[in-house]
């Protein structure tokens, strides 16, 4: 998972209510049930930055945005940002990290181990039957 802060979920609907990336970010925000100035104070930023951020004024820098989607859990301004460039948003999906790769492979491993012992354990109760 990308995301350090706990998830928090956010829907293409209320993405696609956004009119510009300020408010994306602020939807970010939002939907992670904090205030601005606590992302701004835990993360260190210039609180005259994140105002030209919100207002359009000044450009974001990415390595900021995405320390600020990790805090919050959600990569809301990256899809508006995806949504306002034309892209489907039911269509994207995550690529699996290593960790999850990995998670997934023990858990088919552990699955088949199962099945064959139980297919081992229902051979052997017909044969001593």
């Amino acid at each position: 998972m990308n995301q350090l802060g706990f998830p928090s979920a956010v829907t293409v609907q209320e993405i696609a209510r956004e009119k510009t990336l300020g408010g994306a970010i602020g939807l970010c925000i939002k939907a992670a049930g904090y205030e601005p100035k606590e992302v701004i104070a835990e993360l260190k930023m210039d609180k005259a930055q994140w105002s030209r951020w919100e207002s359009g004024q000044e450009g974001v820098i990415f390595p900021k945005l995405c320390a600020v989607m990790d805090y919050c859990g959600n990569d809301a301004p990256l899809l508006w940002m995806n949504m306002a460039r034309g892209y489907d948003l039911s269509s994207l999906r995550r690529r699996e990290t290593e960790l999850e790769r990995e998670l997934r492979i023990a858990r088919e491993e552990n699955a088949q181990l199962r099945h064959d012992k139980r297919v081992l354990t229902e051979a052997l109760r017909g044969v001593a039957a």
